[in-house]
């Protein structure tokens, strides 16, 4: 993959890279590479550099708050491992990862703590009931710390949607608990790791076991029945009649995407980020060639 698509994939992002961090989302084979790229979209004034950062903005702004993006990144994060240690305690939620933008080591007085979480199969919208009725009446609805809007079960892994957008956030995720789940769910979605062969993933050694609450496993026992298959697609039903309400102005695809509400998959993403990244890089690099006329890149 060519680095001026790296560059501009998180100039939308307002994020400037490193030489290193070019080198990880890109599929270049060597730091030499990275170095005979730059430079000449350095040349044709593409790109610019500031210090250890290359920007398709020239400007300071962007690395002010990149860095202040990042101190507070790694300030948060504690808190937003234990709210991750929370959200494993909750009946069948077998992995929890972090996403998002701290996944990616920024945070901001707007962000929130966004988590992907796997499921036990047959049993993902009772999981998410448990953890959005936990958010509306003891965090009163707010998500800053507590955004749970992607969940998969544990038999059907592979993301369906496979572009540059999925690819940054499968191998950014920060998993915190459910290590085997996790290391399947990477080998499931290996195009990702492809698409990115630079990527270094000894992170996951990290992962901690899940150790469920004794609250927990008394309601698993009680829903590891008919009850539990009969109620996980009632609230299922539900939760895609209130969302087809709610989101009627989205479009069919798109609310199919941004919106799935299968058996094995919910997503709650009403702004499609996804479409409007993917749309927004390709526009940025067309316009972008044509503009300087690139040739080499």
């Amino acid at each position: 993959m060519l680095i001026l698509k790296t560059l501009l994939y998180f100039s939308i992002f307002k994020y400037p890279l490193t030489r290193d961090e070019i080198f990880t989302f890109s599929q270049v084979k060597t730091l030499e590479e990275v170095d005979k790229q730059l430079k000449y979209l350095l040349d044709k004034k593409v790109v610019f550099q500031f210090g250890i950062y290359f920007s398709i903005s020239n400007s300071l702004n962007s690395i002010k708050r990149r860095e202040l993006g990042n101190k507070k990144a790694e300030a948060i994060l504690p808190k937003a491992k234990k709210v991750s240690k929370f959200i494993s305690k909750f009946p069948y939620v077998e992995n929890v990862s972090i996403s998002g933008g701290l996944s990616k080591n920024y945070y901001d007085d707007d962000g929130d703590f966004d988590f992907f979480i796997i499921t036990t199969p047959n049993r993902l919208w009772i999981a998410r009931t448990f953890l959005i009725l936990y958010k509306k009446i003891f965090l009163l609805n707010s998500k800053k710390y507590f955004c749970v809007n992607y969940f998969i079960s544990s038999n059907y892994l592979s993301i369906a949607e496979r572009n540059r957008f999925t690819a940054t956030e499968i191998v950014t995720l920060l998993p915190i608990y459910g290590k085997d789940l996790f290391n399947q769910f990477i080998k499931n979605n290996q195009w990702s790791t492809d698409l990115f062969p630079n990527k270094d993933l000894t992170k996951y050694e990290d992962i901690l076991d899940i150790k469920k609450s004794i609250p927990a496993k008394l309601l698993e026992l009680i829903f590891n029945t008919k009850l539990g298959d009969y109620l996980d697609e009632i609230l299922r039903k539900l939760t895609l009649k209130k969302w087809k309400i709610s989101f009627d102005h989205m479009n069919e695809n798109d609310f199919k995407i941004a919106m799935k509400s299968t058996k094995n998959v919910s997503k709650h993403h009403p702004q499609n980020f996804q479409k409007k990244v993917i749309q927004s890089l390709e526009e940025k690099y067309i316009d972008i060639t044509n503009k300087h006329n690139l040739e080499y890149i």
